[in-house]
């Protein structure tokens, strides 16, 4: 048995119900959602969607980071993308932890050194997503006619709310 049997198992009987073959990769609702690689939250379905309609971008966070821009710059141009959404959640792993806490964890599973990595913990979640809505309103390349919200996700109801 590998390592991906399972996995691989899965994937086709995926494949053998898919139907998105010729998928033109256009944002058919006109969104892109930028939020956190963790495994509790379901972009699309979280709002009503399904596969076709939106851009995702997940990270540690659901931060705007660099990458983050680079790929809502590239949907708003080339993909349809005509509303943002930055969704963070409560009770998130870069919100809980220090700096430190988390390279002193990384490090002791990892059996090596981690004090030189940097995690981009998260000491205040709002200021943090006002940020990140700021740098995405204030893109040269992304236009004012997109919409940007900002979000919190609530882990343990399911439900959005609106912070900007």
């Amino acid at each position: 048995m590998g390592d991906f049997d399972d996995l691989l198992a899965a994937n086709r009987d995926y494949a053998a119900r898919f139907d998105l073959a010729g998928f033109d990769g256009i944002a058919h609702a006109g969104v892109a959602i930028v939020t956190c690689m963790d495994s509790r939250l379901d972009p699309l379905n979280m709002v009503g969607l399904k596969a076709g309609d939106a851009k995702i971008f997940r990270n540690p966070g659901g931060r705007v980071t660099s990458p983050a821009l680079e790929a809502l710059v590239l949907g708003v141009h080339l993909l349809g993308v005509q509303r943002i959404l930055i969704i963070p959640h409560t009770r998130c792993a870069m919100n809980l932890h220090t700096e430190q806490q988390l390279r002193e964890k990384v490090g002791e599973s990892a059996g090596v050194d981690a004090t030189w990595q940097a995690f981009g913990v998260i000491d205040d979640p709002i200021a943090a997503l006002e940020d990140d809505v700021h740098r995405v309103q204030s893109h040269p390349l992304i236009p004012d006619t997109v919409v940007v919200g900002g979000f919190m996700y609530d882990v343990d109801t399911g439900l959005l709310d609106q912070k900007l």
